[in-house]
């Protein structure tokens, strides 16, 4: 098993969501970056700084009253090159 990040760093994460969302909720969901999906889906993609924070945000999701699809650890931007496609 591979070491997690830091302490003090953050984790990477996407969440798919069932319906497409307006841009304007990227601020009050963290500053994610949001993707609508050809599917009808939106893939929100960014820094948590820990585990509350991600529970915050699911639980905005869930006040959204959006369906949660999925939801992964990805690998940091500094590692890729870039926020993943």
């Amino acid at each position: 098993m591979s070491p997690g990040p830091g302490p003090d760093a953050p984790a990477y994460y996407e969440l798919r969501i069932g319906g497409h969302l307006d841009d304007h909720w990227s601020v009050w969901l963290a500053g994610l970056t949001l993707t609508h999906e050809t599917d009808g889906t939106t893939t929100l993609r960014g820094a948590v700084s820990d585990q509350a924070q991600l529970h915050g945000l699911l639980n905005k999701v869930r006040d959204l009253g959006a369906t949660l699809i999925s939801l992964e650890a990805i690998e940091s931007p500094d590692k890729t090159g870039g926020m993943p496609a």
